[in-house]
């Protein structure tokens, strides 16, 4: 029928193909009924682009695109207009009457090849959409004027069922009204507050203007479609608090800009954190084509970095598929695997060109990285060589640094600290030495560490209370001369001395010559009794673990006090053996971990003692 003919009223029945309900299902099926606001307004700027494309390929002129939202609360109806090209009686009945017919599909099938420019690519299906109307309305009508010469205007009717009508209409300007009769238990969307939030939320940098009840109300310029280059920071700020008002400014970001073998834009934000586990303000919002589709994107943002924020646009993801079929689309792999590689060029970048600023942002940061590293290997190979410690030395160290300052003294061997306070003895020993050691400060990092060392086996990681290490203890200054009175050096009548005297089995003593004279005891932990604690604790599981404390009281051979110690007992002054002996212990435990109240009143009352006996000696 042409367009010029006349159209008598027609009634019929909408034609649903078997063949077709399935992807309706899979598509258009919403739990949430304000996305009729995103589907129409999404339809409407089709039909505007259509216009212009058309406009351009065949040389004539067509307006400023313009989308209208009119309320009448009186009459409980919400018109959607638009300018763009229309629909024609065949149209109507071949785009809105058959359902799951691909309208965009039928356009680009028309016209591609015509004009290559990606901006003028279609969003979505257009017949597809329009029915999530029916979520809201007891009543949808369109009415619609062709951009084609001599076209009558068309009206189309429809209350949810299959029936449907069709008739001529009036109507001066071509385009498309849609009018939505506002069903009793969808009033909120007769407010105007509601309805703007819902068009701010779903289409506010869409490029065209859109008004609401006469207001413009959405901004247009998302940031995103600039240059890199054309952006200034305070632009950059600028919209990060249009996405997220009202939260403190981000550390730094990352604009995706790629058109080839993919289509992806966006700006990723890293923002600043109350805390390691403040991962919850995390949320990338994702867009087609400009048209807001959900909150996070996290189908295709690298599940390790569930603390970015910020927005990617993404015009060719499938969007209405399970999450499970996401993760498994080649695309959305592709876009994730640009992710991970803009995010190590931005750290790297950082590291070698503003070490300072990269120091500052680590602090947020770190507990992440390590994660992302611990999970991506493509990620890891990347950023192994900028991952930093903070040094006893004062600054902040990577590992390729800190082997490369301690070849000399500790070759392929990293020592660190898991708490600076509680193992200040044993940190200042290493400092004596010229020993540096980095500090883990994090949940993760003892699970991390453990990480490095199957990537690398031949780097070995070492707590400074260790006692699988060498760097507390001087082995070539113990003492092997043997008293031929008890067949006995000095060393082993010191481990039986301590033994006697300390009436512990569970405690395993050994008598060592330290690097340093200035304690005359110290305890080690082994690496496998510590990292475990350390992992249980980490894992919330301490309360259920029975209690592993593989400690080593070591006595230092070359401190005066032990030397003392054993002249002492050579005296038979078998009290002040036992109470040094015990005192050494008391410290050296302190040294390690809080004593017990009752280790605490104990250790009070033998420090009386010791002051007791100083004191009879002026």
């Amino acid at each position: 029928m042409s367009t010029s003919q006349a159209t008598n009223d027609i009634q019929g029945e909408i034609s649903i193909h078997t063949e077709n309900i399935l992807p309706i299902i899979k598509k258009w099926l919403y739990s949430e009924h304000e996305i009729f606001v995103r589907e129409l307004v999404s339809n409407a700027f089709d039909a505007i682009k259509k216009r212009q494309k058309i406009a351009v390929v065949d040389s004539i002129e067509a307006p400023v695109g313009r989308i209208e939202l009119k309320i009448d609360e009186a009459a409980k109806t919400i018109t959607i207009s638009d300018n763009g090209l229309g629909m024609d009686s065949e149209e109507i009945q071949k785009y809105i009457n058959q359902i799951a017919f691909s309208g965009a599909e039928d356009f680009v099938t028309k016209y591609q090849g015509k004009d290559k420019d990606d901006s003028s690519q279609i969003i979505g299906h257009f017949g597809l959409g329009f029915y999530s109307s029916f979520m809201v309305s007891d009543i949808v009508e369109i009415t619609s004027l062709s951009y084609k010469q001599d076209a009558v205007a068309i009206n189309w009717s429809c209350d949810g069922s299959t029936k449907f009508y069709l008739k001529e209409t009036v109507k001066d300007t071509v385009g498309t009204d849609i009018v939505l009769h506002i069903s009793e238990e969808n009033g909120e969307y007769l407010h105007e507050a509601r309805l703007t939030e819902l068009v701010k939320r779903y289409a506010n940098f869409l490029p065209v203007e859109i008004l609401v009840n006469g207001k413009t109300v959405n901004d247009q310029n998302p940031l995103w479609i600039k240059q890199p280059n054309e952006v200034t920071d305070e632009e950059y700020l600028d919209f990060y608090q249009k996405l997220f008002p009202f939260s403190p400014p981000p550390l730094f970001w990352i604009h995706l800009n790629v058109d080839y073998p993919f289509n992806l834009k966006g700006i990723l934000y890293f923002p600043k954190l109350l805390h390691e586990l403040d991962s919850h303000k995390g949320q990338v919002k994702l867009f087609c084509q400009q048209v807001f589709v959900t909150e996070n994107a996290k189908d295709i943002i690298p599940e390790f970095m569930t603390l970015l924020q910020g927005a990617v646009d993404c015009p060719d993801i499938p969007l209405n598929v399970s999450r499970s079929y996401l993760q498994n689309d080649p695309y959305v792999q592709k876009i994730s695997k640009h992710i991970v590689k803009k995010i190590a060029d931005k750290l790297n970048e950082l590291y070698k060109k503003d070490k300072a600023s990269y120091e500052k942002y680590w602090e947020d940061i770190h507990p992440f990285i390590k994660f992302g590293m611990m999970n991506n290997t493509e990620f890891y190979d990347k950023v192994k060589d900028c991952v930093i410690f903070k040094s006893s030395l004062g600054d902040s160290v990577s590992i390729p640094e800190y082997l490369e300052r301690n070849k000399e003294k500790s070759e392929n061997t990293v020592i660190y600290s898991t708490n600076k306070e509680q193992q200040a003895t044993y940190i200042s020993l290493c400092k004596d030495q010229g020993l540096e050691v980095i500090f883990l400060n994090a949940f993760i990092d003892t699970h991390f560490i453990q990480f490095l060392e199957s990537k690398d086996s031949t780097i070995k990681y070492v707590s400074v209370d260790s006692s699988v290490s060498d760097h507390l203890v001087d082995k070539e200054k113990d003492s092997q001369i043997v008293d031929p009175a008890d067949n006995k050096t000095e060393n082993e009548k010191l481990e039986t001395l301590f033994k006697t005297t300390l009436k512990n089995d569970a405690l395993k003593i050994e008598v060592k010559s330290l690097k340093s004279d200035s304690l005359p005891a110290v305890v080690l932990q082994s690496e496998y009794s510590r990292r475990f604690k350390e992992m249980s604790a980490m894992m919330n599981r301490s309360a259920g673990v029975p209690a592993f404390d593989d400690f080593t009281l070591v006595i230092n051979s070359s401190n005066p006090v032990v030397k003392n110690i054993l002249k002492l007992n050579s005296e038979l002054k078998t009290n002040d053996v036992e109470l040094l002996c015990q005192y050494v212990y008391d410290l050296a435990m302190m040294s390690q971990k809080q004593l017990t109240g009752e280790q605490m009143q104990a250790f009070m009352a033998r420090s009386n003692d010791v002051l007791k006996k100083l004191t009879e000696k002026l």
